[in-house]
């Protein structure tokens, strides 16, 4: 299968100051009452707009409805006239912000004169293949295998044609004409996609009422792909060719949403995809960043309205199931901090292309109707209401352009949200079974998690934190497996082992900012890489009674004394042991030496 996505975020960086997910301002809880640190649940709350919600009205993008009070299609992009009125035609419209308007085409003259070529041939396969089939590169290893399964095909060949330059390819599918195959082993995938980019999916509209120009129309600076030269419309068409919003960015979210929702294990390497694919259409010169921004948030909430409609309830659960028995993906649980924040800032990068905020910038997070229906896929153990947490947690800042619609449709990152809750606003219960398929038996959560609020942790599934956290709630495992692999994990406050295990994977010390509170029939596993600091620090008592389980293989060489845990006190009994990795003959048990519970290994008498 061959590829469009590629690394760029070294190049963007230079253009994207929004490098992470950035603070968002929370709505107050009423004073007075137990919670008061806790956003109120009428944060996550829906919204109405004009046009009411996209959930219910998405089958109102026709040309029976043509402003932004009846078009939902419209109406979610409305924010677009606070920088533009349209005109009678294509080429009269008013700017009303010529800072925004200026920085929006800046940016596609950059972009576009400082293309590489393989950037350049990238966004030509872009433009000339079906989305559909282009988002299947979002699969990666099970790439091959997808392509294989639903039959899917293109008659665009990897390297771009000698004569592109002056002939116009069209993409003709496989030998049936199509994409992939409704038919095939995973035709039910292939319906799904079809599906989600459906009747009702079109940009046209969106396009015909707000006729803002392609940016080759706006500046002669921007320099078009040449290979793309025989596809640009000439003005007597421009009419019917906007720029606003991009219908390759919108095809291309819809597409890998829709495959998301049947392929989760994938789910933000395809929001990924999809991003570098809308990226590619400022760097062909075909559409500006605002054509781009405008795409995905249109593609998000169609995308939405499809997947949370009853009707399509049958095939998505058809979807999955083959898509889990024939593909047979693997969940992702690589917990590297830093390799998720470079793909982050990646997608930052082609999703907001470094913009300044035009709007308020200290709004609170707005989750739309049926937004839910967005990540459903990739948390089978989360309830409605906990997957809205996660939208709200890890929304986009405010104030960006177009992003602020009424619903929250703009402010969504799905690629942030397919990684984990952004924020513990509320107390948050899990419970994660083992013995479960995919993500229900064992998840990571890859963001940086703040707020007031607790985790608690049940069932017998493994669910690990790998962000960088500040969250004042505390932590307490009921049951299965909490794995912590940053220093800061755990948050700041109290952790307490009720049952299960807590597993310590940090490469370093693991900091518990209060308590620490190890109970009878709970586990506290350790794994020592360092013999000369200890594996945890608790800044107030670590009271042990349960097991405490130590892996010293890692070590190359066993010293006679190791510090374990360090605390500010150790009441009550030692827990029991637990040692893999001595060396034969050795022995090992625990004392406490001041403030650090420390491992002592000796030789058995007798060698």
């Amino acid at each position: 299968m061959p590829s469009v996505l590629r690394p760029r975020a070294l190049a963007c960086a230079a253009l994207v100051p929004l490098l992470a997910i950035p603070a968002v301002a929370t709505p107050a809880a009423a004073a007075g009452k137990p919670g008061d640190d806790l956003v109120d649940r009428s944060a996550i709350e829906p919204r109405t707009a004009a046009y009411g919600t996209y959930v219910d009205t998405y089958r109102q993008n026709t040309t029976d409805y043509a402003t932004p009070e009846t078009n939902p299609a419209i109406g979610v992009l409305s924010e677009m006239l606070d920088y533009f009125t349209p005109g009678l035609s294509w080429n009269d419209g008013t700017i009303l912000n010529a800072q925004l308007h200026g920085a929006n085409i800046d940016t596609v003259v950059s972009i576009t004169q400082n293309r590489t070529a393989e950037e350049a041939d990238a966004a030509y396969l872009a433009d000339r293949r079906h989305q559909s089939y282009s988002i299947i590169a979002g699969l990666g290893a099970d790439a091959e295998t997808f392509a294989a399964l639903a039959n899917a095909g293109t008659t665009i060949p990897d390297e771009v044609p000698a004569d592109a330059t002056t002939v116009a390819y069209s993409d003709g599918g496989n030998e049936n004409g199509a994409w992939a195959d409704t038919t095939s082993e995973l035709g039910s995938v292939v319906q799904l996609v079809n599906t989600v980019r459906g009747n009702w999916a079109t940009s046209n509209r969106a396009k015909e009422y707000y006729q803002y120009m392609r940016p080759f129309r706006w500046s002669d600076d921007v320099s078009i792909v040449p290979a793309l030269l025989p596809v640009k419309k000439p003005d007597t068409q421009a009419l019917s060719d906007g720029g606003f919003p991009s219908g390759h960015t919108n095809a291309a979210f819809l597409a890998g949403i829709g495959m998301a929702a049947a392929v989760p294990e994938h789910y933000d390497d395809l929001i990924l995809q999809a991003a570098d694919l809308g990226y590619s259409r400022v760097e062909a010169g075909m559409h500006s960043p605002l054509d781009v921004i405008g795409g995905r948030i249109l593609a998000t909430a169609i995308a939405a309205a499809t997947l949370a409609d009853d009707e399509n309830a049958a095939l998505v659960a058809q979807a999955t199931a083959d898509a889990d028995a024939l593909l047979g993906a693997e969940v992702d649980l690589d917990a590297d901090r830093d390799a998720y924040q470079a793909r982050l800032a990646e997608y930052l990068a082609q999703t907001t292309f470094g913009l300044e905020p035009v709007g308020d910038t200290t709004l609170a997070p707005v989750v739309p109707e049926g937004a839910e229906a967005l990540i459903e896929g990739r948390y089978p153990y989360l309830s409605d209401e906990q997957l809205r947490w996660v939208l709200y947690s890890t929304e986009l800042e405010s104030g960006l352009p177009v992003v602020d619609d009424a619903e929250g449709w703009g402010r969504l990152n799905l690629f942030a949200a397919a990684n984990g809750f952004g924020a513990f606003d509320r107390d948050v219960e899990v419970s994660l079974d083992g013995s479960a398929d995919g993500y229900g038996a064992q998840d990571v959560w890859r963001n940086d998690i703040d707020g007031n609020g607790s985790l608690t942790l049940t069932g017998s599934g493994s669910l690990t934190l790998a962000g960088e956290n500040a969250f004042t709630g505390g932590v307490r495992v009921k049951g299965g497996e909490l794995v912590a692999t940053t220093a800061s994990a755990l948050g700041t406050a109290d952790v307490e082992l009720q049952g299960g295990t807590l597993s310590e994977q940090v490469d370093g010390t693991l900091a518990i900012g209060a308590e620490l509170s190890l109970k009878k029939g709970a586990t506290l596993e350790l794994t020592v890489d360092d013999p000369s600091a200890p594996a945890v620090t608790v800044d107030e008592k670590a009271k042990l009674r349960g097991a405490l389980a130590v892996d010293l293989s890692a070590l190359d060489e066993i010293p006679s004394r190791l510090p374990l845990i360090e605390a500010a006190s150790f009441p009550g009994a030692l827990p029991a042991l637990e040692v893999t990795g001595l060396e034969p003959g050795q022995t090992a048990s625990l004392r406490v030496d001041g403030d650090v519970l420390t491992l002592v290994v000796s030789e058995r008498s007798g060698r």
